[in-house]
Parts: structure tokens; sequence; C-alpha cells
């Protein structure tokens, strides 16, 4: 039990450092390098949490998907076409690892919300950017972010961790496409966006090592 307390804890505390702090320095004067690998250190932690408690081929998924995304969250530093493909490598993982895990049984209700959850957020993101040779590319990229949520909420995974998480992470994606349209001016994506992004990262990766851990068998401390 002390052991495992040892190994798992500290990655969690480590990635909630670097994920909350990072939204206090975010708009400061450090320099971008260092200001890019603090933003990474965020999620990345929460891949090597995932590496350390599941050994097993959906541990090393999880472990990709937060990978994905902690790069994802640096290369959008430097060319957003960089970063949403890395984002977009990481949701492909993640609708793998959800189909693996398939709730046995769902509500109407549920069913019907993801299956809505695809096209109205595939939709939003087309209609948001004023500049409309953007909006293609933007409903591409929510389509693949939809279908990881919808996958997400539909799994076997714990719906108020990772299914929530998945939906923060698509309304934090909605507000960063926000900035090209009716909220360009506007400092609610800036107070946002990170927040929900990186609590949604946190509840998908916790929830779906506890429950892989459950699945194995193995305390969770």
């Amino acid at each position: 039990m002390k052991r495992a307390i040892v190994e798992s804890r500290p990655y969690l505390l480590l990635s909630l450092l670097f994920g909350i702090s990072y939204f206090f320095v975010m708009d400061s004067n450090i320099p971008g390098t260092y200001l890019m690998l603090w933003k990474g250190l965020g999620v990345g932690f929460l891949a090597v949490y995932a590496l350390r408690r599941i050994h097993n081929f959906d541990g090393r998924l999880i472990a990709a998907v937060m990978a994905f995304g902690a790069l994802g969250d640096m290369l959008i530093e430097i060319d957003l076409i960089m970063g949403a493909v890395a984002f977009l490598v990481g949701h492909c993982i993640a609708i793998t690892l959800y189909l693996r895990h398939r709730r046995e049984k769902l509500a109407l209700s549920q069913k019907l919300f993801a299956m809505v959850l695809v096209p109205i957020t595939v939709f939003i993101a087309w209609s948001l950017p004023l500049d409309r040779a953007e909006a293609p590319g933007l409903a591409l990229y929510s389509l693949f972010l939809a279908v990881m949520a919808a996958m997400a909420w539909t799994s076997s995974f714990p719906r108020y961790r990772v299914g929530i998480g998945a939906i923060l992470f698509v309304i934090s994606d909605l507000l960063i496409f926000s900035r090209m349209g009716f909220l360009q001016n506007s400092v609610i994506p800036d107070w946002t966006v990170w927040p929900l992004y990186y609590g949604g990262q946190f509840l998908i990766a916790i929830g779906v090592v506890r429950t892989l851990r459950d699945k194995l068998h193995v305390p969770n401390p």
C-alpha cells in the first residue's frame, strides 16, 4: 500500500502543480520555451501516472492519449495545425480505448445524448469562425473530438469522471474556436479554456486508470 502511494501520487501532484500554476503564469514574461514546457508538463505527468499505474495495453493507450495531449499543448504554441494534428492523434487513440470498453447497457437518454453530441459539436465548430475558409477544417477536427467524447460517454468508464471530462474537453475547444468568431475580443476564453481543458484531461486520466485497476483487482490507494 505504501509503495503504491509513493509510486502514484507524486505524478498526480506534479500534474496538478504544473496544470494549476500554468493558469497563473500563462500571460507572464517567462521565456516562451520554458512556458511551453510548463504547459506541457501538466498533462504530461498524467501520461507518466498512467504508465506507472497500469502495466498493460490499455494503460499504454491512456498514457498515449495524455502524451499526445501534452504534445498538442506545446505544439499549438508554435503552430495551430501542428497542435491540432497531435490532439487528433490523441482523439483516435482515445476512441480505440473506449471502443475496447463499451458499456453493455445504455439508457435511451444516454444513447440520444451521444448521438446528438456529434452533429451539434460539428455544427457549432463550423459556425464559429468569421473567416468561413477556416470552417471546414474546424468541422473536420471537431468530428474526431465529438466522436471521442461520445465514445467516452457511452463507455464502461465512469461517466461522472471520464464522460464529463471528455465533455469539458469539447467545451474548451469550442471556446478556442470562438476566439475566431463572436468572442474574439472577449476575456471569456482566456479565463475558461485552460481550466476546462486541464480539468477534463485530469478527470479522464484518473477515471480510466482507477477503473482499469479495479478490473485488474488492484487496490486504489
